[in-house]
């Protein structure tokens, strides 16, 4: 039995953020009803194609194993079908503007009194203040949340990630947010709102620059480099390029083969507890006793002499001989691995980390699995379904409609 097997999500989201988070939930066993609007669906189903006239890598990366209704709520039969699905599900999610499910019909207040033990959860760009009617997408929220300004390097414009912080980032923190909602109910056996601002998010991955920003107060920020290179401080947490966010100072140096390969590179940590383990494998013994070497806080000041040392021993291995040697004296490294690179890996295959699901019209294709594991719950990667493929199918398994009734709700064109 899956974890979630026998919750049923009522999905209103599109795009990226909130099709996340139901499909994490459907990874998990929940059933979830993908509402879309007859002969259009998800916008993405047509966005940055590789493929002519199938659904895009971007629709179906983000929406195994659900399945799809289409339903015109503008037509009374329509808003009818959508009411009875309320009455029926655990869960609905949605991540429409500001406002639009109430003009819908379905405020909260509403979808109370059609089901009183609803988990009605929303992801929108701003919580409650100035900011709460404005439209956000991914960049917006990183640039709101504070990721952009402490990304990149000094003297240079703020930088986006292409880690999908607020998209992605919010839609995990809402799927948790609704399976301790609906922990909650088994006792309560009321429903209630869960809500995740893309802004709070980024801002809650952000944590260790707001961190830095209240040690602003007492001084420099030792382990970032401009402290070594004699830049002053100004107000706020400044961009520190790849220094580690930690108290242990990091940096991504070249790797044999950098001048050809754009991702030959390995992210090297200078531990202090496997110091001296550094200074033997650069060749660099005197420092271990050194009194400019020796301590965390000698370094601080040398850093950029310190990691440019590091630098020449890694440049004449690969960054993959580097993790080989480094891991063996417990020196934490990392290659930078790029797409291509973890596409091929087979380990992240035989975890379900990286699978290969098939699709009925655009054939084979490698997707992200689920990144959580459960020893007891495992995840299967289904193809992402067509539009409309389950609308009788849910109409009568879901919510015993008769054929006839059926009918009639395909001639009233409440559904595609």
């Amino acid at each position: 039995m899956k974890a979630l097997e026998g919750i049923k999500v009522l999905d209103f989201t599109h795009v990226q953020s909130g099709p996340t988070c139901t499909q994490l939930l459907a990874w998990f066993g929940a059933d979830v009803f993908k509402v879309e609007r007859p002969g259009v669906g998800d916008a993405t189903r047509g966005q940055l194609r590789d493929i002519p006239d199938v659904d895009s890598l971007y629709f179906t990366m983000l929406n195994h194993n659900k399945r799809s209704i289409e339903i015109n709520g503008k037509v009374e039969s329509g808003k009818a079908v959508l009411e009875r699905l309320v009455k029926t599900c655990d869960v609905l999610v949605e991540n429409f503007a500001p406002g639009a499910l109430d003009r819908m019909g379905f405020s909260w207040e509403r979808i109370q009194e059609l089901n009183p033990r609803m988990i009605m959860a929303s992801i929108k760009g701003f919580g409650p203040g100035p900011y709460q009617d404005c439209k956000v997408y991914e960049n917006v929220a990183q640039c709101a949340g504070g990721a952009a300004s402490t990304t990149g390097f000094i003297g240079e414009l703020p930088t986006v990630t292409g880690a999908q912080i607020g998209d992605s980032g919010t839609g995990l923190h809402l799927a948790f947010g609704i399976v301790t909602a609906l922990f909650q109910r088994e006792t309560s056996d009321k429903g209630q709102r869960v809500t995740a601002a893309m802004q709070d998010g980024v801002l809650n991955l952000c944590r260790v620059k707001l961190r830095d920003q209240q040690r602003l107060a007492a001084g420099p920020l030792t382990e970032y480099s401009q402290f070594g290179e004699g830049i002053p401080f100004g107000e706020a947490v400044p961009r520190a390029g790849n220094d580690s966010g930690g108290g242990q100072p990091g940096r991504i140096l070249k790797c044999k083969g950098w001048e050809e390969d754009p991702d030959s590179y390995t992210y090297f940590i200078t531990q202090a507890a496997i110091w001296k383990n550094i200074c033997d494998v650069i060749g660099r013994p005197e420092w271990k006793d050194d009194p400019d070497y020796a301590t965390p806080n000698a370094r601080l000041p040398r850093l950029n002499e310190v990691f440019g040392a590091i630098e020449v021993w890694t440049m004449t291995k690969t960054k993959f001989e580097v993790m080989d040697i480094c891991n063996g004296l417990d020196i934490p490294v990392g290659p930078i691995l790029s797409m291509k690179e973890l596409a091929e890996e087979q380990s992240l295959r035989d975890t379900g980390t990286i699978v290969e699901v098939d699709h009925p019209t655009r054939g084979k294709y490698l997707s992200v699995g689920n990144p959580v594991k459960l020893s007891d719950s495992p995840s299967e990667v289904l193809a992402s379904p067509l539009l409309g493929e389950h609308t009788d199918e849910i109409l009568r398994d879901v919510l015993d409609y008769s054929k006839e009734e059926i009918e009639e709700i395909r001639a009233s064109g409440a559904v595609g």
